[in-house]
């Protein structure tokens, strides 16, 4: 079934209809419901089809996700730092995969109807009580993500997690240093107020959401996989540093 899976996403129709589906249910909840705030988009305009990587933080398991979704179809309709109505979804900007874990996305039949909208399953290193179990990716996992990379955009979550602050994971470092792509740091917030955990599920109205794109990071792709990460954990706001900044950053999502 997974094969199955996989070999349908492939199909562009397919992944339009998901997005189209996808996109009409989850509209209300994210621009109508609650409040959406969008910058940074002019960063997004002139970037090439393939090798570009967005690394952000985490707060929930697919509202974030579908967000960016919306945002990079609103882009190719040429809107800018908004949704507006969203015609977009006639014709959506299907040229993006995502990294996620592959027993969320087996979880439910949502999740694996999702699975059609460009996930790149992976497997977790950490067990479900916390104990990292390997480091960084998979190779076989790690070959997945550079080859989506060719010709596509990828977004990835370093910490592989919703918990805030967690450690970002090597394997991102990795796939820069193998891929050499355009990585695009993106910082978003409110989404851990307004969903629940799996990001399907409203709870709370009339929440401000944000989600900021920065410019290309500058990156010496020649670094240590730990020096890459540095940069990376401190341009999406994850490092140290922010954590240290009031109660209100490293406060846990419930």
């Amino acid at each position: 079934m997974s094969s199955f899976r996989e070999r349908l996403k492939k199909i562009s129709l397919v992944r339009k209809l998901v997005y189209m589906v996808v996109g009409a249910v989850s509209y209300p909840g994210l621009a109508i419901i609650n409040k959406l705030k969008i910058s940074g988009t002019e960063h997004l305009e002139n970037l090439p089809k393939g090798n570009v990587l967005f690394v952000s933080n985490h707060q929930t398991y697919f509202a974030d996700v579908i967000t960016f979704l919306h945002i990079f179809c609103a882009v190719k309709w040429r809107k800018k730092n908004r949704l507006g109505i969203p015609y977009y979804l006639l014709n959506p900007f299907t040229r993006v995969f995502y990294v996620a874990a592959e027993e969320t996305m087996n979880g439910s039949w949502v999740s694996r109807l999702f699975t059609l909208a460009g996930a790149l399953t992976v497997k977790r290193t950490w067990r479900p009580e916390g104990a990292e179990v390997r480091k960084g990716l998979d190779p076989s996992d790690t070959r997945k993500i550079a080859r989506a990379l060719n010709e596509n955009w990828v977004i990835t979550f370093p910490q592989g997690t919703t918990k805030p602050f967690a450690p970002g994971r090597k394997g991102t470092a990795y796939i820069i240093k193998l891929s050499k792509p355009i990585v695009i740091p993106v910082v978003i917030s409110g989404f851990w107020r307004a969903f629940n955990k799996k990001g399907l599920k409203l709870k709370k109205k009339g929440t401000q959401l944000s989600v900021t794109f920065k410019a290309p990071l500058e990156l010496d792709y020649d670094a240590s996989p730990e020096a890459i990460m540095e940069k990376v954990m401190d341009a999406i706001e994850q490092s140290k540093p922010y954590m240290m900044k009031g109660a209100h950053h490293w406060k846990t999502p419930v």
